[in-house]
């Protein structure tokens, strides 16, 4: 059997996540960022494909905007950074929106995305369920991912309460949620990670919830 072809695509790994409002809180920052820099480890080891992306907004914008801090790459990011890998600049939530990523990683012969980077309630979250509408596998770090307390007219969520729902989202249909540890394991391996679908998580969900 032949293994599956995986591209990690790691989104937004910028300062502004670190310094700015946007902080990400769960999982703590220093440990996804340290579980990104592993999953970039790998993938160069196994040679697979790498998008690295940025998001940029308009000038005058309260972050992400080019040639200010917050648009900057960790530098944990910067210092990974080899010649080969596709650079992106997005502006809307998804990788795919406005972007050449789509036929970037069908002209690589893709068929499974890793996702890793920020953040797990939107931009992940955007790029995961456009992955099922080009028909590409998605998987999720769930450890190498983040997200951001969360309050407005419609109620508060911690980050954490937000990030765990998510992740049991993601599994239901969007994409296959494994630790850093697990998805390395599978990229060696050459295996697919295991995953759900709706149906059956509803049906666990109902017997666990009563």
């Amino acid at each position: 059997m032949t293994a599956p072809r995986r591209a990690l695509i790691v989104i937004d790994v910028q300062q502004e996540y670190f310094e700015g409002v946007l902080k990400i809180q769960y999982p703590p920052r220093t440990e996804s960022l340290a579980n990104i820099v592993s999953a970039l480890e790998v993938a160069a080891a196994q040679d697979l494909p790498v998008v690295i992306v940025q998001h940029e907004m308009p000038e005058g914008a309260p972050a992400f905007v080019k040639g200010t801090p917050t648009f900057e790459l960790h530098p944990d990011i910067e210092a990974q950074l080899q010649p080969s890998w596709k650079r992106v600049v997005k502006k809307y939530g998804s990788v795919f929106a406005g972007t050449d990523v789509a036929d970037w990683l069908k002209a690589e012969g893709v068929e499974i995305i890793t996702i890793a980077g920020y953040m797990t309630n939107n931009c992940d979250l955007a790029t995961a369920a456009d992955a099922e509408v080009l028909d590409v596998t998605a998987e999720i770090l769930s450890d190498a991912t983040g997200a951001i307390n969360l309050s407005n007219e419609a109620g508060t969520v911690s980050a954490e309460q937000l990030h765990k729902a998510l992740m049991v989202l993601y599994h239901s249909n969007f994409a296959a949620v494994a630790t850093t540890a697990d998805w390395t394991e599978a990229v060696k391996s050459g295996t697919a990670l295991p995953s759900s679908n709706l149906v059956v998580s509803a049906a666990q969900g109902n017997e666990a919830v009563g």
